[in-house]
Protein backbone atom coordinates (compact mmCIF):
# COMPACT_ATOMS: atom_id res chain seq x y z
CA UNK A 1 0.00 0.00 0.00
CA UNK A 2 1.62 3.48 -0.86
CA UNK A 3 1.61 6.56 1.09
CA UNK A 4 -0.35 9.68 0.25
CA UNK A 5 2.10 12.41 -1.20
CA UNK A 6 2.12 14.56 2.18
CA UNK A 7 3.01 12.15 4.12
CA UNK A 8 6.02 10.81 2.15
CA UNK A 9 6.99 14.25 1.74
CA UNK A 10 7.04 14.72 5.57
CA UNK A 11 8.32 11.32 5.95
CA UNK A 12 11.21 12.06 3.23
CA UNK A 13 11.92 15.89 5.29
CA UNK A 14 12.44 14.37 8.48
CA UNK A 15 14.74 11.59 7.43
CA UNK A 16 16.61 14.28 5.19
CA UNK A 17 16.88 16.76 8.67
CA UNK A 18 18.01 13.26 10.57
CA UNK A 19 20.74 12.30 7.86
CA UNK A 20 21.93 16.19 7.55
CA UNK A 21 23.57 16.07 11.12
CA UNK A 22 25.47 12.59 9.75
CA UNK A 23 28.59 14.48 9.53
CA UNK A 24 28.77 15.04 12.88
CA UNK A 25 27.91 11.57 13.82
CA UNK A 26 30.98 10.71 11.52
CA UNK A 27 33.28 12.77 13.87
CA UNK A 28 32.91 10.67 16.31
CA UNK A 29 34.22 7.15 14.63
CA UNK A 30 37.72 7.53 16.37
CA UNK A 31 38.16 4.17 17.82
CA UNK A 32 38.83 2.33 14.20
CA UNK A 33 42.12 3.44 12.65
CA UNK A 34 41.76 3.72 8.68
CA UNK A 35 44.11 0.92 7.76
CA UNK A 36 41.77 -1.19 9.43
CA UNK A 37 38.72 -0.66 7.37
CA UNK A 38 41.09 -0.95 4.67
CA UNK A 39 42.21 -4.38 5.25
CA UNK A 40 38.92 -5.55 6.03
CA UNK A 41 38.00 -4.37 2.62
CA UNK A 42 40.67 -6.24 1.04
CA UNK A 43 39.93 -9.55 2.51
CA UNK A 44 35.96 -8.94 1.70
CA UNK A 45 36.78 -8.88 -1.71
CA UNK A 46 39.48 -11.70 -1.34
CA UNK A 47 36.97 -14.12 -0.35
CA UNK A 48 33.96 -12.54 -1.65
CA UNK A 49 32.32 -12.04 1.65
CA UNK A 50 30.09 -8.63 1.70
CA UNK A 51 31.87 -6.23 3.97
CA UNK A 52 28.87 -6.02 6.53
CA UNK A 53 28.35 -9.90 7.24
CA UNK A 54 32.57 -10.21 7.37
CA UNK A 55 32.74 -7.40 10.13
CA UNK A 56 30.28 -8.17 12.35
CA UNK A 57 31.89 -12.41 11.86
CA UNK A 58 34.98 -11.04 12.64
CA UNK A 59 33.68 -8.64 15.72
CA UNK A 60 32.59 -11.69 17.51
CA UNK A 61 35.65 -13.59 16.91
CA UNK A 62 37.56 -10.49 18.36
CA UNK A 63 35.20 -10.65 21.93
CA UNK A 64 37.60 -13.67 22.50
CA UNK A 65 41.50 -11.79 22.94
CA UNK A 66 39.37 -9.35 24.39
CA UNK A 67 37.55 -11.76 26.84
CA UNK A 68 41.09 -13.09 27.68
CA UNK A 69 42.11 -9.60 28.36
CA UNK A 70 38.90 -8.43 30.37
CA UNK A 71 40.28 -11.62 32.40
CA UNK A 72 43.27 -10.39 33.24
CA UNK A 73 42.43 -7.23 34.21
CA UNK A 74 42.07 -6.22 38.02
CA UNK A 75 38.63 -6.18 39.34
CA UNK A 76 37.09 -3.16 39.54
CA UNK A 77 36.54 0.42 37.14
CA UNK A 78 38.96 -0.48 35.08
CA UNK A 79 36.83 -3.74 33.98
CA UNK A 80 33.99 -1.20 33.24
CA UNK A 81 36.14 1.06 31.28
CA UNK A 82 37.54 -1.88 29.38
CA UNK A 83 34.04 -2.95 28.47
CA UNK A 84 32.66 0.43 27.93
CA UNK A 85 35.54 1.09 25.03
CA UNK A 86 36.03 -2.18 23.33
CA UNK A 87 32.43 -2.53 23.34
CA UNK A 88 31.80 1.29 21.47
CA UNK A 89 34.92 0.17 19.13
CA UNK A 90 32.80 -2.76 18.07
CA UNK A 91 30.30 -1.24 17.36
CA UNK A 92 32.15 1.44 14.89
CA UNK A 93 33.76 -1.07 13.50
CA UNK A 94 30.64 -2.84 12.73
CA UNK A 95 28.66 -0.17 12.03
CA UNK A 96 30.30 2.89 11.43
CA UNK A 97 28.66 6.16 12.86
CA UNK A 98 25.65 4.46 13.63
CA UNK A 99 27.16 3.79 17.01
CA UNK A 100 25.82 6.84 18.16
CA UNK A 101 22.35 5.64 18.10
CA UNK A 102 23.54 4.16 21.17
CA UNK A 103 25.12 6.47 23.21
CA UNK A 104 22.55 8.72 22.41
CA UNK A 105 20.11 6.34 23.81
CA UNK A 106 22.54 5.05 27.02
CA UNK A 107 23.22 8.85 28.01
CA UNK A 108 19.37 10.27 27.57
CA UNK A 109 18.34 7.26 29.94
CA UNK A 110 20.72 7.70 32.24
CA UNK A 111 19.96 11.28 33.00
CA UNK A 112 16.19 9.99 33.20
CA UNK A 113 17.61 7.72 35.97
CA UNK A 114 19.51 10.31 37.58
CA UNK A 115 16.21 12.90 37.73
CA UNK A 116 13.23 10.89 37.77
CA UNK A 117 11.60 8.90 40.76
CA UNK A 118 11.98 5.18 39.98
CA UNK A 119 7.93 5.21 39.91
CA UNK A 120 8.02 7.61 36.78
CA UNK A 121 10.81 6.41 35.67
CA UNK A 122 9.78 2.70 35.13
CA UNK A 123 7.08 3.93 33.02
CA UNK A 124 8.97 7.18 30.79
CA UNK A 125 12.07 4.88 30.47
CA UNK A 126 10.44 2.07 28.48
CA UNK A 127 8.67 3.71 26.82
CA UNK A 128 11.27 6.51 25.52
CA UNK A 129 13.20 3.20 24.22
CA UNK A 130 10.75 1.33 23.09
CA UNK A 131 9.93 4.15 20.48
CA UNK A 132 13.47 4.88 19.52
CA UNK A 133 13.64 1.29 18.47
CA UNK A 134 10.53 1.95 17.18
CA UNK A 135 11.82 5.01 14.74
CA UNK A 136 14.84 2.79 13.62
CA UNK A 137 12.77 0.07 12.67
CA UNK A 138 10.44 2.00 10.64
CA UNK A 139 13.49 4.37 8.91
CA UNK A 140 14.69 0.80 8.28
CA UNK A 141 11.75 -0.40 6.12
CA UNK A 142 10.58 2.76 4.74
CA UNK A 143 14.33 3.34 3.38
CA UNK A 144 15.63 -0.34 2.33
CA UNK A 145 12.06 -2.71 2.74
CA UNK A 146 12.54 -6.46 3.37
CA UNK A 147 16.27 -5.70 2.95
CA UNK A 148 18.94 -7.82 5.45
CA UNK A 149 21.49 -4.82 5.34
CA UNK A 150 23.61 -4.23 9.00
CA UNK A 151 22.35 -1.63 10.76
CA UNK A 152 22.38 -0.24 14.45
CA UNK A 153 18.29 -2.03 14.48
CA UNK A 154 20.29 -5.07 16.01
CA UNK A 155 22.15 -3.47 18.95
CA UNK A 156 19.77 -1.15 19.62
CA UNK A 157 17.27 -4.57 20.49
CA UNK A 158 19.27 -5.56 23.02
CA UNK A 159 20.27 -2.13 24.38
CA UNK A 160 16.57 -1.66 24.74
CA UNK A 161 16.40 -4.54 26.52
CA UNK A 162 19.05 -3.88 29.15
CA UNK A 163 17.23 -0.01 29.75
CA UNK A 164 13.97 -1.35 30.29
CA UNK A 165 15.21 -3.77 32.92
CA UNK A 166 17.73 -0.96 34.46
CA UNK A 167 14.47 1.23 34.95
CA UNK A 168 12.16 -1.93 36.31
CA UNK A 169 15.12 -2.83 38.65
CA UNK A 170 15.40 0.86 39.98
CA UNK A 171 11.55 0.58 40.79
CA UNK A 172 11.98 -2.65 42.39
CA UNK A 173 14.31 -1.71 44.53
CA UNK A 174 12.77 1.48 45.77
CA UNK A 175 9.45 -0.66 46.09
CA UNK A 176 11.50 -3.12 48.14
CA UNK A 177 13.11 0.05 50.47
CA UNK A 178 9.65 0.81 51.06
CA UNK A 179 8.19 -1.86 52.43
CA UNK A 180 5.68 -2.15 49.74
CA UNK A 181 7.22 -4.67 47.17
CA UNK A 182 4.52 -6.08 45.04
CA UNK A 183 4.06 -9.31 43.74
CA UNK A 184 6.98 -8.57 40.68
CA UNK A 185 9.26 -6.67 42.72
CA UNK A 186 9.18 -10.00 45.37
CA UNK A 187 9.92 -12.40 42.07
CA UNK A 188 13.14 -10.00 40.80
CA UNK A 189 14.26 -8.72 44.49
CA UNK A 190 17.58 -10.52 43.61
CA UNK A 191 18.00 -8.25 40.54
CA UNK A 192 16.42 -4.97 42.15
CA UNK A 193 19.12 -2.22 42.86
CA UNK A 194 18.94 0.61 46.09
CA UNK A 195 20.93 3.39 43.61
CA UNK A 196 21.88 4.85 40.41
CA UNK A 197 24.96 2.74 39.03
CA UNK A 198 28.13 5.25 38.60
CA UNK A 199 28.38 6.36 34.84
CA UNK A 200 31.07 4.72 34.16
CA UNK A 201 29.64 1.05 35.17
CA UNK A 202 26.64 1.94 33.50
CA UNK A 203 28.69 2.87 30.10
CA UNK A 204 30.32 -0.31 30.73
CA UNK A 205 27.14 -2.66 31.12
CA UNK A 206 25.00 -0.72 27.99
CA UNK A 207 28.15 -1.29 25.68
CA UNK A 208 29.49 -4.32 27.41
CA UNK A 209 32.06 -5.61 24.49
CA UNK A 210 30.63 -9.49 24.80
CA UNK A 211 27.55 -8.10 24.47
CA UNK A 212 26.83 -5.48 22.56
CA UNK A 213 26.63 -7.37 18.89
CA UNK A 214 24.46 -10.21 19.50
CA UNK A 215 23.46 -9.94 23.30
CA UNK A 216 22.36 -11.57 25.28
CA UNK A 217 20.98 -8.80 27.74
CA UNK A 218 21.63 -10.36 31.14
CA UNK A 219 20.73 -7.75 34.31
CA UNK A 220 23.16 -5.48 35.59
CA UNK A 221 23.48 -6.92 38.43
CA UNK A 222 25.01 -10.10 36.84
CA UNK A 223 27.43 -7.92 34.31
CA UNK A 224 28.40 -5.86 37.92
CA UNK A 225 29.34 -9.31 39.63
CA UNK A 226 31.57 -10.66 36.94
CA UNK A 227 33.29 -6.82 37.34
CA UNK A 228 33.80 -7.22 40.86
CA UNK A 229 34.72 -10.41 41.43
CA UNK A 230 31.63 -11.32 43.98
CA UNK A 231 30.38 -14.03 41.53
CA UNK A 232 33.63 -15.88 41.90
CA UNK A 233 33.79 -16.10 45.60
CA UNK A 234 32.75 -18.46 48.39
CA UNK A 235 33.61 -21.78 46.36
CA UNK A 236 34.97 -24.86 47.90
CA UNK A 237 36.98 -26.65 44.47
CA UNK A 238 38.81 -24.79 41.51
CA UNK A 239 37.07 -23.22 39.04
CA UNK A 240 37.91 -23.43 35.70
CA UNK A 241 36.74 -21.35 32.52
CA UNK A 242 38.01 -23.53 30.22
CA UNK A 243 34.94 -25.99 28.57
CA UNK A 244 32.72 -23.16 29.19
CA UNK A 245 34.38 -21.14 27.30
CA UNK A 246 35.43 -23.97 24.23
CA UNK A 247 32.37 -25.87 23.95
CA UNK A 248 30.15 -22.79 23.35
CA UNK A 249 32.92 -21.42 20.79
CA UNK A 250 33.14 -25.21 19.00
CA UNK A 251 29.25 -25.79 18.55
CA UNK A 252 29.07 -22.11 16.87
CA UNK A 253 31.82 -23.13 14.87
CA UNK A 254 29.56 -25.91 13.85
CA UNK A 255 26.26 -24.12 13.57
CA UNK A 256 28.55 -21.48 11.30
CA UNK A 257 29.72 -23.93 8.50
CA UNK A 258 26.03 -25.79 8.75
CA UNK A 259 24.55 -22.69 7.83
CA UNK A 260 26.61 -21.53 5.08
CA UNK A 261 26.47 -24.86 3.78
CA UNK A 262 22.78 -25.62 4.13
CA UNK A 263 21.45 -22.68 3.42
CA UNK A 264 23.13 -22.32 0.01
CA UNK A 265 21.58 -26.31 -0.51
CA UNK A 266 17.88 -25.40 0.83
CA UNK A 267 17.73 -21.49 0.66
CA UNK A 268 13.94 -20.21 1.63
CA UNK A 269 14.73 -16.67 -0.03
CA UNK A 270 16.10 -16.60 -3.44
CA UNK A 271 19.55 -16.24 -3.14
CA UNK A 272 20.41 -13.59 -6.18
CA UNK A 273 18.13 -11.35 -4.60
CA UNK A 274 16.22 -12.19 -1.72
CA UNK A 275 15.06 -8.35 -0.96
CA UNK A 276 13.06 -8.36 -4.46
CA UNK A 277 12.97 -12.14 -5.56
CA UNK A 278 9.90 -14.04 -4.87
CA UNK A 279 11.09 -16.46 -2.35
CA UNK A 280 12.12 -20.06 -3.36
CA UNK A 281 9.30 -21.33 -1.79
CA UNK A 282 6.67 -19.36 -3.86
CA UNK A 283 8.29 -19.83 -7.23
CA UNK A 284 6.34 -22.22 -9.59
CA UNK A 285 8.47 -24.85 -9.92
CA UNK A 286 8.36 -24.99 -6.00
CA UNK A 287 4.91 -25.16 -5.90
CA UNK A 288 4.20 -28.02 -8.41
CA UNK A 289 5.84 -30.22 -6.55
CA UNK A 290 3.89 -32.76 -4.05
CA UNK A 291 2.98 -31.20 -0.86
CA UNK A 292 5.19 -33.42 1.54
CA UNK A 293 7.91 -32.52 -0.53
CA UNK A 294 7.50 -28.84 -0.32
CA UNK A 295 7.14 -29.18 3.20
CA UNK A 296 9.84 -31.16 4.06
CA UNK A 297 12.25 -28.37 2.00
CA UNK A 298 10.97 -25.84 3.95
CA UNK A 299 11.36 -27.77 7.20
CA UNK A 300 15.39 -28.53 6.37
CA UNK A 301 15.66 -24.89 5.34
CA UNK A 302 14.15 -23.26 8.48
CA UNK A 303 16.33 -25.48 10.57
CA UNK A 304 19.84 -24.53 8.70
CA UNK A 305 18.00 -20.71 8.79
CA UNK A 306 18.20 -21.52 12.71
CA UNK A 307 22.28 -22.26 12.85
CA UNK A 308 22.95 -18.18 12.37
CA UNK A 309 21.46 -17.49 15.41
CA UNK A 310 22.59 -20.65 16.99
CA UNK A 311 25.83 -19.09 15.99
CA UNK A 312 26.05 -16.14 17.30
CA UNK A 313 24.26 -16.61 20.73
CA UNK A 314 26.73 -19.69 21.43
CA UNK A 315 29.70 -17.43 20.03
CA UNK A 316 28.73 -14.88 22.24
CA UNK A 317 27.89 -17.42 25.11
CA UNK A 318 31.80 -18.44 24.92
CA UNK A 319 33.22 -15.06 24.86
CA UNK A 320 31.42 -13.98 27.84
CA UNK A 321 32.26 -17.18 29.85
CA UNK A 322 36.13 -16.29 29.28
CA UNK A 323 36.07 -13.74 31.89
CA UNK A 324 32.96 -15.76 34.05
CA UNK A 325 30.40 -13.54 33.24
CA UNK A 326 28.52 -16.64 32.40
CA UNK A 327 28.77 -18.03 36.09
CA UNK A 328 26.33 -17.94 38.52
CA UNK A 329 27.92 -18.29 41.75
CA UNK A 330 27.84 -20.42 44.71
CA UNK A 331 25.26 -21.54 47.18
CA UNK A 332 25.58 -20.58 50.59
CA UNK A 333 27.60 -24.58 50.92
CA UNK A 334 29.89 -23.50 48.23
CA UNK A 335 28.37 -25.53 45.52
CA UNK A 336 27.96 -23.85 41.81
CA UNK A 337 24.49 -22.97 41.34
CA UNK A 338 24.23 -23.73 37.83
CA UNK A 339 25.80 -24.94 34.72
CA UNK A 340 27.03 -21.10 33.58
CA UNK A 341 23.61 -20.18 32.35
CA UNK A 342 23.79 -16.36 32.52
CA UNK A 343 24.90 -15.94 29.31
CA UNK A 344 23.66 -18.96 27.87
CA UNK A 345 21.05 -18.04 25.28
CA UNK A 346 20.02 -20.96 23.72
CA UNK A 347 19.72 -25.27 24.70
CA UNK A 348 19.76 -25.74 21.15
CA UNK A 349 18.82 -29.71 21.51
CA UNK A 350 15.94 -28.67 24.07
CA UNK A 351 14.77 -26.64 21.20
CA UNK A 352 14.97 -28.85 18.61
CA UNK A 353 13.26 -31.56 20.21
CA UNK A 354 10.34 -29.50 22.28
CA UNK A 355 7.08 -31.21 23.06
CA UNK A 356 5.20 -27.85 23.17
CA UNK A 357 5.69 -23.92 22.89
CA UNK A 358 6.76 -23.36 26.12
CA UNK A 359 9.50 -25.22 25.89
CA UNK A 360 10.33 -24.06 22.59
CA UNK A 361 10.25 -20.49 24.50
CA UNK A 362 12.64 -21.82 27.23
CA UNK A 363 15.28 -23.02 24.93
CA UNK A 364 14.75 -20.18 22.31
CA UNK A 365 16.78 -16.61 22.94
CA UNK A 366 16.24 -17.53 27.09
CA UNK A 367 17.35 -14.20 28.00
CA UNK A 368 14.53 -12.58 25.93
CA UNK A 369 12.30 -14.95 26.98
CA UNK A 370 13.61 -13.62 30.68
CA UNK A 371 13.14 -10.19 29.70
CA UNK A 372 9.51 -10.72 28.71
CA UNK A 373 8.46 -12.86 31.56
CA UNK A 374 9.94 -10.22 34.15
CA UNK A 375 9.08 -6.94 32.76
CA UNK A 376 5.97 -7.71 30.92
CA UNK A 377 4.43 -10.97 31.81
CA UNK A 378 4.13 -10.80 35.53
CA UNK A 379 3.50 -6.96 35.45
CA UNK A 380 0.40 -7.35 33.39
CA UNK A 381 -1.50 -9.88 35.26
CA UNK A 382 -0.07 -12.93 33.26
CA UNK A 383 -1.71 -11.96 29.85
CA UNK A 384 0.05 -13.83 26.79
CA UNK A 385 -1.47 -11.37 24.39
CA UNK A 386 0.72 -8.04 25.76
CA UNK A 387 3.90 -10.52 26.35
CA UNK A 388 3.71 -11.70 22.65
CA UNK A 389 2.57 -8.62 20.99
CA UNK A 390 5.29 -6.39 23.05
CA UNK A 391 7.63 -8.91 21.46
CA UNK A 392 6.94 -8.50 17.84
CA UNK A 393 6.68 -4.97 18.69
CA UNK A 394 10.30 -4.94 19.54
CA UNK A 395 11.38 -7.32 16.69
CA UNK A 396 9.41 -4.46 14.31
CA UNK A 397 6.98 -3.57 11.89
CA UNK A 398 7.15 -6.39 9.03
CA UNK A 399 3.35 -7.76 9.01
CA UNK A 400 5.09 -11.92 9.07
CA UNK A 401 6.35 -10.69 12.84
CA UNK A 402 2.89 -10.24 13.69
CA UNK A 403 1.11 -12.82 12.14
CA UNK A 404 3.86 -15.43 13.87
CA UNK A 405 3.77 -14.07 17.35
CA UNK A 406 -0.57 -13.63 17.39
CA UNK A 407 -0.84 -17.03 16.15
CA UNK A 408 1.37 -18.66 19.13
CA UNK A 409 -1.05 -17.33 21.49
CA UNK A 410 -4.07 -19.48 20.07
CA UNK A 411 -1.29 -22.47 19.81
CA UNK A 412 -0.47 -22.28 23.41
CA UNK A 413 -4.15 -21.81 24.57
CA UNK A 414 -4.97 -25.61 22.18
CA UNK A 415 -1.64 -27.13 24.13
CA UNK A 416 -2.84 -25.94 27.78
CA UNK A 417 -6.12 -28.07 26.19
CA UNK A 418 -4.23 -30.96 25.55
CA UNK A 419 -2.26 -30.84 28.66
CA UNK A 420 -5.67 -30.95 30.65
CA UNK A 421 -7.46 -33.55 28.96
CA UNK A 422 -5.08 -35.74 26.97
CA UNK A 423 -1.59 -35.94 29.24
CA UNK A 424 -3.91 -37.83 31.94
CA UNK A 425 -4.78 -40.15 29.47
CA UNK A 426 -1.61 -40.89 27.80
CA UNK A 427 1.58 -39.37 29.39
CA UNK A 428 3.34 -42.28 30.73
CA UNK A 429 5.88 -40.30 32.29
CA UNK A 430 8.44 -41.86 29.59
CA UNK A 431 10.90 -39.01 28.40
CA UNK A 432 10.29 -40.57 24.58
CA UNK A 433 7.21 -42.48 25.04
CA UNK A 434 4.88 -42.46 21.88
CA UNK A 435 3.26 -39.56 23.53
CA UNK A 436 6.06 -36.96 24.12
CA UNK A 437 7.10 -38.36 20.61
CA UNK A 438 3.23 -37.62 19.18
CA UNK A 439 4.48 -33.91 21.25
CA UNK A 440 7.15 -33.32 19.85
CA UNK A 441 6.06 -33.71 15.79
CA UNK A 442 3.44 -31.70 16.06
CA UNK A 443 5.05 -29.28 17.76
CA UNK A 444 7.40 -29.08 15.01
CA UNK A 445 4.73 -29.59 12.55
CA UNK A 446 3.07 -26.23 13.71
CA UNK A 447 5.49 -24.55 14.98
CA UNK A 448 7.48 -24.64 11.44
CA UNK A 449 4.46 -23.84 9.32
CA UNK A 450 3.81 -20.72 11.57
CA UNK A 451 7.39 -19.49 11.76
CA UNK A 452 8.28 -19.44 8.07
CA UNK A 453 5.47 -15.99 7.95
CA UNK A 454 8.66 -14.69 10.19
CA UNK A 455 11.25 -15.44 7.91
CA UNK A 456 9.15 -14.06 4.90
CA UNK A 457 8.72 -11.19 6.04
CA UNK A 458 6.07 -9.44 3.56
CA UNK A 459 2.15 -10.17 3.98
CA UNK A 460 1.70 -11.52 0.19
CA UNK A 461 4.52 -13.96 1.02
CA UNK A 462 3.46 -14.67 4.48
CA UNK A 463 -0.27 -15.04 3.24
CA UNK A 464 0.87 -17.07 -0.06
CA UNK A 465 3.14 -19.55 2.02
CA UNK A 466 0.41 -20.62 4.65
CA UNK A 467 -2.29 -20.82 1.59
CA UNK A 468 0.39 -23.06 0.22
CA UNK A 469 0.31 -24.93 3.14
CA UNK A 470 -3.65 -25.25 2.91
CA UNK A 471 -3.57 -23.11 6.01
CA UNK A 472 -3.04 -26.52 8.03
CA UNK A 473 -1.86 -24.36 11.17
CA UNK A 474 -4.08 -22.52 12.03
CA UNK A 475 -7.01 -24.97 10.43
CA UNK A 476 -5.57 -28.08 12.93
CA UNK A 477 -5.40 -25.73 16.04
CA UNK A 478 -9.11 -24.78 15.56
CA UNK A 479 -10.16 -28.39 14.63
CA UNK A 480 -8.52 -29.34 17.80
CA UNK A 481 -9.71 -26.95 20.09
CA UNK A 482 -13.78 -27.52 18.86
CA UNK A 483 -12.97 -31.14 19.24
CA UNK A 484 -11.25 -31.16 22.66
CA UNK A 485 -13.78 -28.45 24.17
CA UNK A 486 -16.63 -31.10 23.81
CA UNK A 487 -14.29 -33.75 25.45
CA UNK A 488 -14.73 -34.23 28.98
CA UNK A 489 -11.68 -33.86 31.28
CA UNK A 490 -10.22 -37.36 33.02
CA UNK A 491 -11.47 -37.60 36.74
CA UNK A 492 -8.86 -37.10 39.15
CA UNK A 493 -7.45 -40.33 40.82
CA UNK A 494 -8.10 -39.80 44.48
CA UNK A 495 -4.91 -40.74 46.77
Amino acid sequence: MELPEPVVTLIESAIAHVYSYSHLAEQTVVLVPSFVDVQVDALSESIGFDKETLSYTLGMFLCYPLGLIMLMLPYGKIKHVFSFILGAFLLQFTIGKQWIHHLLTSLLVYAMLLIMPPKLSKTVIPIFVMLYMTLGHLHRQYINYLGWDLDFTGSQMVLTMKLYSLAYNMYDGHLIALGKQDRAAKKCADLSLNEVPGIIEYLGYTFNFSTILAGPSFEYKIYAAACDGTNVVGGKGKLSNILPTLKPFVISLICMAMFVVGNGMYPLLDPDDPQKNTPVVLTEEFLAKPWLNRYLYTWVSLFFIRQKYYFAWKNAEGACNIWYAGFEGYDENGVEKGSWDNANNVDIIEFETGANVKSLTAAWNKKTANWLTRYVYIRTGGSLFATYSLSAFWHGFYPGYYLFFLTVPFITVCERLGRKKLTPRFDNGKNWGLYRIACVLSTSFVVNYSVTAFQLLALDWSYAVWKSNFFYGHVGCLLFYVVLSNVPSPKVKSS
